[in-house]
């Protein structure tokens, strides 16, 4: 879908049907899990983010996905759930899902623009996580900052898990982001940018949003404009006085 009102439309319509299916009728809690938190390019989180835009009361991830359930020697069972289907409840969208308008309009504000996908994404030798061509242009979205999505977990004895609130708050302050900033997330298409949107909500910043359209919606218009080549640096050096003779 696109982030137009009727693509944001139809995703609302799609997934409201395929929630219900699966049993949500708003009484229950529903937890998103994955093999690992890194596995799946975050997977689990996307759907925690679908779910908070669609006004869902009751969501959770599991920290650290399956893989961490069984090496906590949690049981586990190989029948499949036979879920009773549901009215998902219709409920407003909440703000947290951007429109390629609301970017644009935020280019060149202080807004932070976040970009969090893989380095080659970043400085512009892929187009995507499925093939360096796979998207007609490579870059980024013009002033964007950038921290991989990677960059917000750590290693643990049950795999790969969120960092700590703090952990989060100084990995952001090694671009320049703080907690009180207005955040526009974006990655590819979502996946990526939804672990980033977890990881931040859960450090406590307090504007955070996502361009769910993200870089595939993006880099298909070519009016829009982008940033290519390396990342440059401004120099903050002085220039240095020349002495009279």
């Amino acid at each position: 879908a696109t982030s137009t009102p009727e693509g944001l439309q139809a995703l609302k319509a799609t997934f409201a049907a395929a929630l219900g299916a699966a049993g949500l009728s708003g009484k229950e809690t529903a937890v998103f899990y994955e093999d690992a938190m890194n596995s799946g390019y975050g997977q689990s989180c996307r759907g925690y983010y679908l779910l908070t835009w669609l006004g869902y009361p009751k969501i959770k991830v599991l920290n650290g996905g399956f893989s961490a359930w069984k090496a906590s020697g949690l049981p586990v069972s190989t029948e499949a759930a036979t879920p009773v289907p549901a009215t998902f409840p219709t409920l407003p969208t909440t703000d947290v899902m951007l429109t390629q308008a609301d970017v644009q309009a935020a280019l060149g504000t202080d807004t932070v623009l976040l970009d969090v996908r893989d380095v080659d994404e970043w400085i512009g030798d892929s187009s995507s996580p499925y093939g360096k061509d796979f998207a007609p242009r490579k870059g980024r979205l013009p002033g964007a900052k950038w921290v991989e999505w990677y960059r917000f977990m750590k290693p643990s004895a049950q795999g790969p898990v969120f960092k700590t609130p703090d952990e989060v708050k100084a990995e952001c302050a090694t671009a320049g982001i703080a907690p009180d900033d207005t955040v526009y997330l974006y990655c590819f298409k979502g996946a990526r940018a939804s672990n980033t949107f977890l990881a931040l909500k859960q450090a406590g910043f307090s504007d955070v949003r996502m361009y769910f359209g993200s870089w595939n919606e993006w880099s298909r218009d070519e009016s829009l404009p982008i940033e290519t080549g390396l990342p440059v640096a401004k120099s903050t050096k002085k220039p240095s006085l020349a002495l009279a003779a």
